[in-house]
């Protein structure tokens, strides 16, 4: 799985929906960030991931 950092998850999942992109699950949210998982067209899963910022 590949998995990509992302600075806004909650933004770039209302632009993927929009754009007709299958989000695989809701934003999970952790100690170390928040996670959602989408499906590229071949069905290969992708982990994004929201860093929460500790500074």
């Amino acid at each position: 799985m590949i998995n990509y950092r992302v600075a806004d998850l909650e933004a770039l999942v209302e632009e993927l929906k929009k754009e007709g992109v299958t989000i695989v699950d809701k934003i999970e949210s952790y100690d170390y960030g928040k996670f959602v998982h989408i499906s590229d067209m071949e069905g290969n899963k992708i982990e994004l991931w929201e860093p929460r910022d500790n500074e």
